[in-house]
């Protein structure tokens, strides 16, 4: 039950960093999956050490984790964004 649950809020992470940053049209739903999730590990191994919480790839899903989360896949869109295209958006 926890994987659905990881997939399923993985999957809307996902797809909100896509629409902060503008590649929701170039997205489709399994990568808007794959960024949410890698974007919560980044943010999980980064940022929760430093504020305290649990990740959201933990099974731990607050509001604290969701929106770590969230900056997490939204730096890996702008990390990948400057590879692909030379900028950040």
């Amino acid at each position: 039950m926890g994987l659905i649950v990881l997939l399923v809020v993985g999957g809307l992470i996902g797809w909100v960093a896509s629409m902060i940053m503008r590649t929701d049209g170039q997205q489709g739903i399994i990568l808007n999956i794959v960024v949410g999730i890698v974007g919560a590990m980044l943010a999980g191994f980064i940022v929760t050490p430093l504020i305290g919480g649990a990740p959201i790839t933990s099974g731990a899903i607050s509001i604290q984790s969701v929106l770590v989360s969230l900056i997490g896949a939204i730096v890996l869109l702008a990390i990948i964004n400057l590879f692909r295209r030379g900028s950040v958006r």
